[in-house]
């Protein structure tokens, strides 16, 4: 793995971006001149974000903006290109109002009230903070932005450069892996830095998939897996998504984003210095666990493997690693369908087979 693709080229602020630091890099050193000047204003704008999402994630609740009839309730904005400090710019579509001209305002509307329709259904919880917090989005961040975020009270939407990446609205389970760091802050609130940082990454990556899974009805074994596939433009030859829980590369030797890093084993953890000691990258370990454990099991994975998921979510710590990880979930299965069970021995299976 080349080291100039796992510097950590931030502040000690992190900031939930669904394209880590290490892709933007090695964007940042192509030969593909449109590349590289997308990757630079994207790195910049991450960096413009991180002080605000540090101080959100000291104090979540504070945060949250309270829908007024204590349901789902969704805002909007067009951002009119212009940086973070014009956020959220200018409302354009609120809750139950009809859909407007513009594509991107109406994917942001749809997807986060699908991934509020999913932890609502799914878990019985009413928006991000279990109390109905209003979801605000922006769309049109800067121009031309590769990568869309969280930053601890609202999600913000880059274009795209239309060449490496298309509108970042586009994947709902990119924009359900965003919405769940939300969750994730009101729950465990886990630390982003090394395995804590990488489950939080995980949980994102898991119940952001899910959200799709859940929408198009698709078993564990029929689902392809793939996170953000749809953001993928006409540069990105070689790639099949951002991340992929099965056995294989997301991308490799692709000529906009170089080759995925993700391992799958913890024989190949990451233990640098880069992606804040490498939350991008470490959680593949994990998230190709829960892939093990859901295809073992069959059937929808939100079903048992997410209520598994779902509740160590809600009994992790801001400081917990992947062994507490791996003992709260084997705990709650043995707990809900018995030790030595079919599930509680498929889960066992899982962990031991990624080396936990």
């Amino acid at each position: 793995m080349p080291m100039q693709a796992l510097r950590c080229g931030c502040s000690h602020h992190p900031l939930h971006c669904i394209i880590p630091p290490y892709m933007l890099e090695t964007m940042a050193e192509s030969a593909d001149a449109a590349v590289r000047k997308t990757a630079v204003a994207a790195i910049e704008v991450s960096a413009q974000a991180r002080t605000l999402r540090s101080t959100m994630q000291e104090m979540p609740a504070m945060a949250a903006l309270m829908s007024p009839s204590g349901k789902k309730n969704r805002q909007v904005y067009d951002g009119q290109h212009l940086g973070q400090s014009s956020m959220p710019g200018v409302l354009v579509r609120g809750e139950g109002q009809p859909k407007v001209a513009d594509v991107a305002v109406n994917e942001a509307y749809d997807h986060s009230g699908r991934t509020y329709d999913f932890f609502n259904t799914v878990f019985a919880r009413n928006s991000l903070d279990g109390q109905g917090m209003t979801l605000v989005s922006s769309v049109h961040l800067g121009h031309n932005i590769n990568n869309a975020f969280w930053n601890g009270r609202q999600m913000m939407y880059g274009d795209g450069d239309g060449h490496a990446f298309l509108r970042f609205t586009r994947s709902l389970d990119v924009v359900g892996h965003e919405l769940t760091h939300g969750v994730i802050a009101h729950e465990c609130n886990l630390r982003y830095q090394g395995q804590s940082g990488a489950l939080n990454e995980h949980f994102a990556d898991v119940f952001g998939i899910l959200v799709r899974q859940w929408r198009l009805k698709q078993s564990a074994k029929k689902a392809d897996w793939l996170i953000g596939r749809e953001l993928l433009g006409p540069a990105a030859t070689k790639a099949r998504g951002l991340r992929d829980f099965g056995p294989g590369k997301a991308y490799e030797d692709d000529p906009a984003i170089g080759t995925d890093p993700q391992p799958k084993h913890m024989q190949s953890l990451y233990t640098g210095p880069g992606d804040f000691g490498g939350v991008h990258i470490n959680s593949g370990i994990p998230n190709h666990a829960f892939y093990l454990f859901a295809r073992r099991l069959g059937g929808p994975a939100w079903q048992l493997p997410g209520a598994i998921w779902y509740e160590a979510m809600r009994k992790l710590s801001a400081n917990s690693d992947f062994g507490e990880m791996v003992s709260t979930t084997l705990m709650i299965a043995s707990d809900q369908h018995g030790a030595g069970s079919t599930v509680h021995k498929a889960l066992q299976d899982a962990w031991q087979a990624v080396g936990l």
